[in-house]
C-alpha cells in the first residue's frame, strides 16, 4: 500500500478532505484502505471532482497516486475542522462565562428583593400593631367619654344644688338691701341729705380721659337711640325744595350732578338719594314731607323772586326747626332790576341766624347756579356727612394713584371688617329700644341683674317667650341700664334678623363678636376666616380678654334660634365660660332647641290688661287721638282677651287706632281687631287698611311689587333700587308707601335698605301675596337676578350686587350661573374683603368644588382678565385682585399656592407704581404673612422690615400703618422666642396706636362725635342750669376725644363755673368737672395744675360721697398715679392704701380688684426700698389671684415675677429662681394659648363707640416688675 501522495497529479492542487459519511464522527479526517471496495465509489467521485475541476487532469492515474491525494485532502479537512472546533469551543466558553455572570447578578438581585420583602413585612406588622393600638385608644376614648358624660351629669346635679343655695343667699341679700334702702328713705325723710350714687352726675366714667376710655365714651354716647336716624343711616339723603321759578336749576342738578354724587357715595359704600316732591303736590303729603325732612342729611331750598304760601310750612320745618344742626343750603337767584318778595326776604333773614345754614346769592346763569349748588353739596357730603376730612391723607396713598376709597385692611390691618354688619346691629338695637313703655319689665331686670351678680360657673340664661312678646325690647332696655349704671361692664350684643339673612349667618356672628373682643384687647392680629377655626378661636379670645378686663363681660344674642344650625355653630355656649363672663340669649318658646331647655330660663309672661291698655294709650296720646267712653269699654274688653297679651300685637293695635281718621273708623277697627286671633292676622288687617287708603289700583300693584321684591331679597332693597326695578314708581308714591308701611311696623331701615321690621310682617306678605307658591317666588327672584346681573354687565360691582346675586342664584338652584357669578373676580373680591369668607366658601361647597379646584378656577379667570388689562389703572386693579386671591388662598390653607399671586401682585405694583409706594409695602406685608404661617421666619422678617421701611418713609414714624408693621414683627419675634425684641416693638407700636386713636377716633367716631358736639353746643346757649353744665362737661370730653385740647379746656372750665354758680362749690358735680380738668392738664403735662385740681376734687368727694363710692376711688387712683409720676412717693402711699380700703369695701377682701390695688401699693413700696412692707402685699395678692383665676393665670405670673425680683434683691436666690421659673411657665402657656397675637389700637365698649385708655390700671405693673 502506497501513500496518498503518489496519487496526486504534479500539476494538481490538494483536493478536499473526504468526509466519512458512514461514521462521520467528530469531523476528523480518516485514512481510507484501498482494498475496501465499497469505498471505490467515494474515490471515483473524488477523481470525478478532480477531473471536472481540472480539465487537464489525469483520469487514468495510478491507484497509489489517488490514495496520496485522498490523504492530503483529509489532512487539510482535518486542519480546517480543528480550527472551527477551536472557534466554537472558545465561543461556547465565552457564553458559559456570560451565563455565570448573569447568574451571579440574578442571585444578587434576588437577595435584595428578599431584603425588601422582609422590610415590607416588618412595616406591615408595625402598621398592624399601630392599628390595633389605635382601636384600643378609640375604645378607651369612648370609655372616657362615657365616664365624662356621667361626671357631667353628676356636676349638673351638684350645680343645681349649688345654684339653689346661692339663689337663697341672693334673696337674703336682696331683702337686706331693701331694708337698707328703706332706712335710707327714712333718713332722707328726716332731712338728712344723702347723695345717691345712681342719681348723682358725679360718675367719672364719662370723662376718665386718663384712665377708662371705654366707660367714658359709653357714658357719653350711652346707646345709639340718642342719635337721629340721619346720623346712623347708610343713605345720604338730599332734600330739595323749589318753586316753579327755580324748576330749571333743580332739573339740571338732578340730571347732571346727581349721578356724580351717587357714584361717589357708591364708592364709599353709601347710598345716595335725592328727595324731591313736585311743586304741585297736594297737602295730603305734608306728613310724608315732614318725615323725609327728619331723615334727610342735607336740605336745599331754591328761591328766586316769590315763595308760595304752600311751601312756607315746609321751609320752616327744614330750615328754622333744625334741632340736630344738620347742614342747610338756601340758593337765591338774583336778577338786575327785580326785587324778591317780602316772604323771600323775611325767610332769608331768618335763615341767616340759623347755625349750619349757608346762603348762596347767585347772579349768573341757571347752569352756573346749579353747578354752585353741586359744589357746596359735594363738599358738605364729604366733610360734614361722611367725615372724610380726617381720612383724606389716608386715602391719597401719598401719591395720586388709586381711587378715593379706603381699603378695609388699610384701616383695620389684617382684619377684614364689614362696616355694614356693624351698622345693621346698631340700627337693630336702636329700633328695639325705641319704645318708651316698660311693659312691667322691672321684675325681669332684677332677674337679669342677679345673673350678673351670681357666682361662677353659671350657664347661659335663656329668655323665652312667644312671638312678639317683647324679648328684643327687654334686652335692649336692659343693655341701656347696664351701660348707664355699670360702665365698666363690656356688653357685646347681636340682634338676629329674619332667617337666611346676613345677620343670621353663624360665621359672621362669631367673626363680629371675636373682632369686638380683639378691639377691646387692642389687637388687630390676623383673624382666621375659616368657620371651623373661628369656632375654636372665639372662646380663646374670650378667655384672654376676661383675664385682663376689670369688670364683667355680657354677651347678649337676641333670637338665637333663627341662626342656621344654631346648636352646631353655637356649641361654645355649653362649654365652661370664664368667671366674669355672662351670656343671655333669647328664643321663641316654640323653636327653642331641646338641649337648651335645661338652662336657667326667664320666661316672659303674657302682658296683663293694664300693660296692654297703657301701651295702646301711649300710641293714641302720641297721635292725639281720644277715645269715647264706649270705645274705651270695647278696648277694655279687647285688652282682656288672650290675643292681646302680646307686646307686638298691642303695639300694632295702638298704631291702627292712632291712625284712624274718625270715631267711626275707630269703631270699625276695634270690631275687626276683635276677630284677629294672632299677630299675623292683625298684620293682614293692617295691610288691607293700607291698600284701601291708596287711590288707584296702580298704586296697590306697586305696593305689592315693593313688598314681594323685598321679601325675596337677601337683606332688603334700597329706595333707589326699588325705583329702578319698578320704572312706573314715582318718588312721591314710593315715599308715601314707605311712610305708611314704616308707620304700621311693616318696613324699617337697616344699612340704608328697606326690610321687614318683624318676622310676622314677612310671613304676612308671603301668605297674602305669594299664595300661588314657588312660581310667584321664582318670578320675583328672577326680576331681582336680571336687575343685579345688568349691574354686573355694566361693570358696576357694588357691595349690594355682591351680597344679593350669588345668594339669589343659590336660592334658585342654578349652579352654572352661580359659578359664573363667583368667577366675576370683583364680586368675590367684594365678598372676601368685607369678611364674608364663610359665605363665599359655602357657595363653592354648594357647587361641589374642593379648595384646589376652586383655586384653579380663580387662577384661570385672573389670567384671562390680565390679558385684557391696559393702562396703569387697570394694572393697579389687577394687583389688587392678585393680592385678594393670595389672601383667600392663605385663608383656605393653600400656602404654597398663595405665594404666586402675592408675588405677582408685588411685581405689578413695583412696576406700575414705584418700588417705594405704600401699596408695595402692603404686598410685602401680605407675602410675609404667608411665610410666617409656612414657618419660614427668615423670609418673613426680611419682607416685614422692607414694608416697615417703606411705610416710615411714606407716612412718617407715627402712622398706624407703621404700627401695623411693628406689630407683625413683634409677633414674628415672639414666635421665634425673641421676647425682648418683641416687647420693644410692641411698646413702640402701642404708643403709635394710642396717638392715632386720639387723633381720628374709631370707625364712625370722628364724624359722629363731631356732629354730637355740634348738637350739644346748640343746647348750651340758654341760661345757667345743671343740665346745661352737664352738657358743657360732655362737650369738653367730646372735643378731647377729637384731640382738640384747647377747646375741650374751655368747655370744661365753663362747666365748672356754671356748676359752682348753680350747685355750689362743694357739690359732687363740681368734683367731676375738677377731675376732668385735672385729667386734661395731666395730658398736657401741666402736672402742678393737675395736682391742685385732683386734690380739690378729692376733698369734695371725701365729704360728699360714701367711702366706697367708685368716683372717689377714681380720683384717689389718679392723684396717686400723679404723685408717683412726680416722685412724691410719701404722698402717694396713703392714697394707694385708701384705694385698697375702698376696693375691699366695694368688692370684698378676696376680689381680684383688691389684689390689683395691693400689687400697686407693693410696687410703690419697692420703689421706696421698703421691701419688708411690699412682701406680704405681694403674697396676699398672689393668694387672691390664684383663688380667683387659677394657678396658671397671667396675673399670677406677673405677681410671681414681682416676688422673684423681690426675693433676688433680698438675697434669697434659690427662691427667686423657683418663682421666676413658675412665672416663665405661665408666660409660655399664655403664649401658646394666644398664638402670639399682637396688640392694636382698636377698641370697643360693647357695641357703642369706644376708645381705650392711655393709662390702664395695670400699665405700671411691668415697670414695677423690672
Amino acid at each position: 500500500m502506497g501513500t496518498a501522495s503518489s496519487l496526486v497529479s504534479p500539476i494538481g492542487a490538494v483536493g478536499e478532505v473526504i468526509e466519512d459519511t458512514y461514521e462521520g464522527g467528530g469531523g476528523e479526517a480518516c485514512e481510507i484502505p484501498v482494498e475496501v471496495k465499497p469505498k471505490a465509489r467515494l474515490l471515483r467521485s473524488s477523481f470525478r471532482r478532480v477531473g471536472t475541476s481540472r480539465p487537464g487532469g489525469l483520469i487514468g492515474a495510478s491507484f497509489k497516486s489517488t490514495a496520496s491525494v485522498q490523504e492530503l485532502e483529509c489532512m487539510a479537512e482535518y486542519e480546517r475542522l480543528k480550527k472551527e472546533y477551536e472557534i466554537f469551543r472558545i465561543s461556547k466558553n465565552n457564553e458559559v462565562a456570560s451565563m455565570m455572570k448573569k447568574e451571579a447578578k440574578l442571585d444578587k438581585e434576588n437577595k435584595r428583593l428578599r431584603a425588601e420583602l422582609q422590610a415590607l413585612q416588618k412595616t406591615y406588622q408595625k402598621i398592624l400593631r399601630e392599628k390595633e393600638s389605635a382601636l384600643e385608644a378609640k375604645y378607651q376614648a369612648m370609655e372616657r367619654a362615657a365616664t365624662f358624660e356621667h361626671d357631667r351629669d353628676k356636676v349638673k346635679r351638684q350645680f343645681k344644688i349649688f345654684r339653689e343655695t346661692k339663689e337663697n343667699e341672693i334673696q337674703d341679700l336682696l331683702r337686706a338691701k331693701r331694708e337698707l334702702e328703706a332706712k335710707l328713705q327714712r333718713l332722707q325723710a328726716q332731712g338728712i341729705q344723702v347723695f345717691d350714687p345712681e342719681e348723682s352726675d358725679s360718675d367719672d366714667s364719662c370723662t376718665e380721659v386718663a384712665d377708662d376710655w371705654d366707660a367714658a365714651v359709653a357714658s357719653l354716647l350711652q346707646v345709639t337711640p340718642l342719635f337721629s336716624h340721619s346720623l346712623w343711616s347708610n343713605t345720604v339723603r338730599v332734600y330739595l325744595i323749589n318753586t316753579g321759578e327755580t324748576q330749571t336749576e333743580v332739573d339740571i342738578f338732578m340730571q347732571k350732578y346727581s349721578p356724580k354724587l351717587q357714584k361717589y357715595c357708591e364708592r364709599m359704600e353709601y347710598f345716595f338719594q335725592v328727595v324731591h316732591f313736585p311743586v304741585e303736590t297736594d297737602n295730603s303729603f305734608q306728613a310724608v314731607r315732614k318725615w323725609e325732612i327728619e331723615k334727610s342729611s342735607l336740605a336745599v331750598l331754591f328761591l328766586h323772586l316769590t315763595l308760595p304760601s304752600c311751601l312756607l310750612e315746609e321751609c320752616e320745618e327744614a330750615f328754622l326747626k333744625n334741632p340736630e344742626g344738620k347742614p342747610r343750603l338756601l340758593y337765591h337767584r338774583l336778577e338786575e332790576g327785580q326785587v324778591s318778595s317780602d316772604a323771600v326776604q323775611q325767610l332769608i333773614e331768618q335763615v341767616r341766624c340759623v347755625n349750619k345754614a349757608k346762603i348762596i346769592s347767585h347772579t349768573g346763569g341757571l347752569e352756573e347756579g346749579a353747578c354752585e349748588v353741586y359744589n357746596y353739596v359735594e363738599k358738605t357730603i364729604k366733610e360734614d356727612i361722611l367725615g372724610c376730612e380726617i381720612t383724606q391723607l389716608e386715602r391719597k396713598d401719598v401719591t395720586d394713584h388709586g381711587d378715593s376709597s379706603v381699603p378695609e385692611e388699610e384701616i383695620f390691618g389684617d382684619v377684614l371688617w364689614d362696616a355694614h354688619d356693624e351698622q345693621e346691629q346698631m340700627e337693630a338695637f336702636q329700633q328695639a329700644s325705641n319704645s318708651t313703655c316698660e311693659l312691667g319689665f322691672e321684675k325681669y331686670y332684677v332677674r337679669l341683674n342677679d345673673l350678673v351678680a351670681a357666682p361662677a360657673p353659671i350657664p347661659p340664661l335663656l329668655v323665652s317667650g312667644g312671638p312678639g312678646s317683647g324679648k328684643s325690647l327687654l334686652l335692649s332696655k336692659w343693655i341701656q341700664l347696664q351701660q348707664k349704671h355699670t360702665p365698666n361692664t363690656l356688653v357685646l350684643y347681636h340682634f338676629v334678623g329674619k332667617p337666611m339673612s346676613s345677620s343670621s349667618e353663624p360665621a359672621l356672628i362669631l367673626k363680629r363678636l371675636t373682632l369686638k373682643l380683639m378691639q377691646h384687647s387692642w389687637s388687630v392680629s390676623p383673624l382666621t376666616l375659616d368657620p371651623t377655626k373661628l369656632l375654636e378661636e372665639f372662646p380663646r379670645w374670650l378667655e384672654k380678654l376676661s383675664a385682663h378686663h376689670q369688670g364683667s363681660i355680657l354677651i347678649i344674642i337676641d333670637s338665637i334660634d333663627r341662626i342656621q344650625q344654631a346648636e352646631k355653630h353655637m356649641k361654645w355656649l355649653i362649654d365652661p365660660l370664664p368667671v366674669n363672663v355672662r351670656v343671655v340669649v333669647s328664643v321663641n318658646v316654640e323653636t327653642c332647641p331641646q338641649a337648651w331647655r335645661l338652662w336657667p330660663t326667664l320666661h316672659l309672661d303674657p302682658l296683663n290688661a293694664k300693660d296692654v291698655k297703657s301701651l295702646i294709650n301711649e300710641e293714641c296720646s302720641c297721635a292725639e287721638v281720644k277715645l269715647t267712653k264706649e270705645q274705651e269699654k270695647k278696648l277694655e274688653k279687647l285688652c282682656h282677651s288672650s290675643t292681646a297679651c302680646s307686646a307686638l300685637y298691642s303695639s300694632l293695635l295702638g298704631r291702627m287706632i292712632a291712625s284712624a281718621q274718625s270715631a267711626e273708623n275707630i269703631d270699625a277697627i276695634l270690631q275687626k281687631c276683635s276677630q284677629c286671633q294672632d299677630t299675623v292676622s292683625l298684620y293682614k288687617l293692617v295691610l288691607g287698611s293700607i291698600q284701601e287708603s291708596l287711590e288707584s289700583d296702580r298704586d296697590r300693584t306697586l305696593m305689592k311689587e315693593i313688598l314681594c321684591l323685598t321679601s325675596v331679597s337677601h337683606n332688603g332693597l334700597s329706595e333707589l333700587e326699588l325705583m329702578e326695578l319698578c320704572p312706573e314708581l314715582s318718588w312721591t308714591v314710593l315715599a308715601s308707601l314707605v311712610y305708611s308701611l314704616h308707620k304700621m311696623c311693616f318696613l324699617t331701615y337697616g344699612c340704608g335698605l328697606l326690610k321687614f321690621r318683624h318676622l310676622q310682617a314677612w310671613e304676612t306678605v308671603r301668605l297674602e301675596y305669594m299664595e300661588e307658591g314657588q312660581c310667584t317666588f321664582a318670578a320675583y327672584r328672577e326680576k331681582l337676578i336680571d336687575y343685579f346681573t345688568t349691574q354686573l354687565s355694566q361693570e358696576r360691582v357694588t357691595w349690594r350686587s355682591a351680597d344679593e346675586l350669588p345668594w339669589l342664584f343659590q336660592q334658585q338652584g342654578d349652579k352654572q350661573k352661580l359659578q359664573k357669578c363667583l368667577l366675576n373676580l370683583f364680586v368675590s373680591q367684594n365678598l372676601y374683603k368685607r369678611g364674608h369668607f364663610a359665605e363665599l366658601l359655602s357657595y363653592w361647597q354648594l357647587l361641589g368644588k374642593e379648595k384646589s379646584s376652586m383655586a384653579a378656577e380663580y387662577f384661570n379667570s385672573l389670567k384671562l382678565y390680565e390679558k385684557n388689562c391696559e393702562g396703569e389703572a387697570s394694572m393697579i386693579s389687577l394687583a389688587d385682585l392678585y393680592e385678594t386671591l393670595g389672601r383667600f388662598l392663605k385663608d383656605l390653607g393653600l400656602l404654597s399656592q398663595a405665594i404666586a399671586p402675592l408675588q405677582r401682585s408685588l411685581e405689578i405694583r413695583e412696576t406700575a407704581l414705584d418700588p417705594d409706594h405704600p401699596r408695595v409695602a402692603q404686598s410685602l406685608h401680605q407675602l410675609a404673612g404667608v411665610y410666617v404661617q409656612w414657618k419660614k421666619f427668615g423670609n418673613a422678617e426680611q419682607l416685614y422690615k422692607q414694608a416697615l421701611e417703606i411705610s416710615e418713609n411714606a407716612y412718617g414714624t407715627e402712622h398706624p400703618r407703621v404700627a401695623r408693621e411693628l406689630d407683625a414683627l413683634a409677633t414674628l419675634y415672639q414666635k421665634q422666642n425673641k421676647y425682648e425684641q418683641a416687647e420693644h416693638l410692641r411698646k413702640k407700636s402701642f404708643k403709635i396706636q394710642q396717638k392715632a386713636v386720639r387723633r381720628k377716633g374709631s370707625l364712625y367716631g370722628f364724624a359722629l362725635l363731631r356732629q354730637r358736639a355740634l348738637q350739644l353746643e346748640e343746647l348750651t346757649l340758654g341760661k345757667d342750669t345743671s343740665d346745661n353744665a352737664r352738657t358743657l362737661n360732655e362737650l369738653g370730653v367730646l372735643y378731647y376725644l377729637q384731640n382738640n385740647l384747647e377747646t375741650a379746656e374751655l368747655f370744661l372750665k365753663r362747666s365748672l363755673e356754671m356748676r359752682e354758680r348753680v350747685l355750689g362749690p362743694d357739690h359732687p358735680d363740681c368734683a367731676q368737672s375738677l377731675n376732668n380738668l385735672a385729667a386734661l392738664n395731666n395730658e398736657k403735662k401741666h402736672y402742678e395744675k393737675a395736682e391742685e385740681l385732683y386734690e380739690r376734687a378729692l376733698n369734695i368727694r371725701k365729704r360728699a360721697l360714701a367711702p366706697d363710692h367708685p368716683s372717689l376711688a377714681y380720683t384717689v387712683k389718679h392723684l396717686a398715679i400723679l404723685y408717683k409720676k412726680l416722685g412724691k412717693l410719701d404722698k402717694a402711699v396713703p392714697l394707694y392704701e385708701l384705694a385698697v380700703e375702698i376696693r375691699q369695701k366695694s368688692f370684698g377682701p378676696k376680689h381680684p380688684s383688691v389684689a390689683t390695688a395691693l400689687v400697686n401699693l407693693a410696687v410703690l413700696y419697692c420703689q421706696m426700698k421698703k421691701h419688708s412692707e411690699a412682701l406680704p402685699l405681694y403674697e396676699r395678692a398672689l393668694k387672691i389671684y390664684e383663688d380667683s383665676f387659677g394657678r396658671m393665670h397671667p396675673r399670677v405670673g406677673e405677681t410671681l415675677k414681682n416676688l422673684a425680683v423681690l426675693s433676688y434683691e433680698g438675697g434669697d436666690f434659690e427662691k427667686a429662681a423657683e418663682l421666676y421659673k413658675r412665672a416663665m411657665e405661665i408666660k409660655e402657656a399664655e403664649t401658646l394659648l394666644t398664638g402670639g397675637k399682637a396688640a392694636s389700637h382698636h377698641s370697643s365698649s360693647g357695641d357703642t363707640l369706644s376708645l381705650k385708655s392711655a393709662f390702664s390700671p395695670n400699665t405700671f405693673l411691668p415697670h414695677g416688675q423690672r
